[in-house]
């Protein structure tokens, strides 16, 4: 793992890396911990970085930067997938890969590390883990979905068309599959994953959006 930190109690990290499906103890509770200290340290982060940005504003840059897929994605960066501990069922399935198993497992880090270290330590570790992200958050607050369908029609352009392809999972982790595809100025379709049907569509906006940029 590449999490910047050294435990004085490892017992803690495992347990942080013990999904469900091994029984009891797991990482739910740790889960729970690590989501509430996740939200006032990347609003705190948010705050001191965008001055002049509104609640509002700040609400939908740190749903851009907490949510599922955008975990997943830190957790690869950290490598926990390799030190997950899952049972047979998740194992044989490739749940080291699942989004919202490693989206759990980073939550439960970051609580794992509060535990063993303090507030300030988790403060500082987390704030390493997301300084790249904050640093790339465009000027404009606008969500994904939004800067596509105002850059589409301030060229005159179709606007793009969303599909739910597919929803997954129990009823409380469940995982939405949606496509985003636009005709102009360039046929362009980009899928995604999410923990709602929302967040999906915008992480599929946030494709075209990037690939629009790589092309014009």
């Amino acid at each position: 793992m590449k999490l910047d930190h050294v435990f004085e109690k490892p017992e803690l990290a495992q347990l942080a890396l013990t999904h469900r499906s091994m029984g009891r103890p797991n990482n739910e509770r740790l889960e729970f911990l690590g989501d509430a200290l996740l939200g006032v340290i990347v609003a705190e982060l948010l705050y001191e970085a965008h001055p002049k940005a509104s609640e509002g504003e700040l609400s939908r840059l740190r749903a851009q930067l907490v949510n599922g897929q955008a975990l997943a994605v830190l957790a690869r960066k950290l490598a926990l997938g390799d030190g997950l501990r899952l049972g047979p069922g998740e194992l044989k399935s490739g749940g080291y890969r699942r989004d919202s198993i490693l989206a759990d497992a980073c939550e439960a880090m970051i609580a794992a590390i509060y535990l063993d270290a303090g507030f300030e330590t988790c403060r500082q570790v987390v704030g390493r883990w997301f300084a790249p992200q904050i640093a790339a958050l465009p000027r404009s607050s606008k969500d994904a979905k939004t800067r596509l369908q105002e850059w589409l029609q301030g060229k005159g352009l179709s606007l793009p068309v969303y599909t739910l392809i597919d929803s997954h999972g129990e009823d409380h982790d469940k995982t939405f599959d949606v496509s985003c595809a636009i005709t102009d100025p360039q046929p362009m379709l980009a899928q995604a994953q999410g923990s709602s049907r929302r967040s999906a569509e915008q992480n599929a906006a946030e494709q075209i959006l990037a690939r629009l940029q790589e092309h014009l």
